[in-house]
């Protein structure tokens, strides 16, 4: 047979559609989209025929050419079409906050709620009380004040967002002050400097990378009074253009650390110095820790205590020790909030109903601490003890040896991490699974986890394949040891 013959015997779109497979399937799917498939299953068969070499068609399989075999393979081409692009995975990488995989995963009520909420219609923006228009501003304002102490609050989608708006509120065409060792950057291209020039605030850096003083605070401070006078020009030779000074910034320092020859103006100092010049302080705090963690290791800054000191508006992250949705979350001083909710990048930043949902029901658990430490899985991972890792670990080798018994396994001592940008120098003692399989290389088991039905995203060290508990669920167990069956 040549080219001709194979090509002669592909069957028409109408003779494959006739399959009973694919008559259900119109009927569930679409007949647009079922035709559509056969098609291109078709023309593949085509272009795979022409490109054969002549001493290849010989050995052609010409089963493929079947009505019914063709029917399968739009079937499959279908489902592969229908996939999701996001889906779920298992981190078992020891990073809590594995930006990656998404940060933090959301706590039971949160999911429910999120449910509950998207399922139908809600009161996002409708005030049932009253019967008139509410304003989403307000569905978590209050939790958020009970939680903090905070007068107002306001949430839009990430934290880069929130900078931007408290930058552009707040400094507009006047000069922000910050430290040298505070401009960092988080994240693709996310710099403290970029993003002050985009709210269009000026930045007045001081001090240097390890060493900024309360009196370089002092010192940068720009008033309408030295600007009319000129006095300024003595101080600084550069001459360069000088704007009145609009704020105060702290940036918490929370992807990286310096040691060392270092110093830095707590706070409390900074609170000091802006009510001595009638200035606002604003922290960017970043990593939305709640809860005083000191006794599991974690000596971060918290948001109650930080706002405790009387900086006038902190800003930070729904997503990461917060352990909630993603969320730029700003809470403060009301004159300043309010402000805020009027700019117009306000509409441009805000959360729909999903977020404000899943970030409702997080915070509730915040009411007792207790709670929240047992049910938000950030927070529950970074309490885990090493021992409970342990007994973890023996748990997963126990069930995949049930599913593999021909695999070699072995108990690792791990140093886990927190991860998201959050507490660098932080290591949590902790236990994996390093799984071996005769002569595979970790490299080639690491795939093969990849392509699980739910993919198990492991980590390699030493050429081996790890398993690190401390981010694999108690319920996950039993699937991550089906993954490699």
């Amino acid at each position: 047979m040549n080219k001709k013959d194979y090509l002669r015997r592909l069957p028409k779109i109408d003779e494959v559609l006739k399959e009973g497979s694919l008559v259900i399937l119109a009927e569930e799917k679409s007949t647009l989209l079922v035709t559509e498939a056969v098609r291109e299953v078709i023309a593949d068969l085509r272009s795979q025929i022409l490109g054969l070499e002549d001493d290849a068609l010989a050995s052609f399989n010409t089963d493929c050419l079947a009505p019914g075999r063709v029917a399968e393979m739009a079937t499959v081409r279908l489902a592969e079409d229908e996939a999701m692009n996001l889906y779920p995975v298992i981190n078992a990488t020891g990073t809590i906050l594995h930006t990656n995989l998404g940060r933090a995963p959301l706590c039971a009520d949160a999911v429910e709620n999120v449910a509950r909420v998207s399922r139908g219609y809600s009161d996002l923006e409708y005030n049932v009380a009253k019967g008139k228009r509410g304003s989403r501003h307000d569905l978590v304002g209050d939790l958020i004040a009970e939680l903090t102490g905070a007068e107002d609050a306001m949430v839009v989608n990430n934290n880069a967002a929130a900078t931007m708006i408290v930058l552009a509120s707040m400094g507009r065409g006047k000069e922000i002050i910050v430290s040298r060792g505070e401009l960092v950057e988080i994240g693709g291209a996310f710099r403290i400097p970029d993003i002050m020039k985009q709210s269009g605030a000026y930045l007045q850096e001081i001090g240097t990378s390890n060493k900024t003083k309360v009196s370089d605070y002092e010192n940068a401070i720009m008033t309408k009074d030295k600007l009319e006078k000129g006095d300024w020009y003595d101080e600084d030779p550069r001459h360069g253009q000088r704007f009145e000074t609009g704020a105060l910034m702290k940036v918490h320092k929370s992807n990286y650390d310096i040691v060392g020859f270092t110093e830095e103006a707590t706070l409390e100092e900074l609170v000091e110095v802006g009510r001595k010049h009638d200035l606002p302080v604003i922290f960017d705090m970043g990593n939305g820790l709640m809860l005083d963690m000191s006794e599991y290791g974690l000596n971060e800054p918290n948001i109650p205590a930080s706002l405790a000191t009387g900086i006038d508006v902190m800003l930070f992250s729904g997503d990461k020790l917060l352990g909630g949705p993603q969320a730029g979350i700003i809470v403060g001083k009301k004159k300043y909030i309010s402000k805020m909710k009027k700019h117009p990048l306000a509409r441009a930043m805000r959360v729909d109903k999903m977020t404000f949902a899943a970030l409702e029901a997080t915070l509730a658990k915040y009411r007792d601490p207790k709670i929240a430490l047992r049910d938000i899985p950030v927070l529950n991972m970074i309490a885990s003890s090493a021992d409970e890792m342990r007994a973890r670990a023996g748990r997963l080798a126990d069930a995949i040896h049930k599913v593999n018994p021909g695999l070699d396994l072995e108990f690792v001592e791990v140093l886990d991490q927190i991860g998201g940008g959050s507490a660098p120098m932080v290591r949590l003692p902790g236990w994996a699974v390093a799984v071996g399989d005769g002569n595979k290389s970790a490299d080639s088991i690491e795939r093969r986890l990849r392509k699980a039905e739910i993919p198990v995203i492991a980590r390699i060290a030493d050429d081996k394949l790890l398993l690190c508990v401390r981010t694999i669920a108690e319920s996950e167990l039993e699937t991550v040891a089906e993954a490699l069956k």
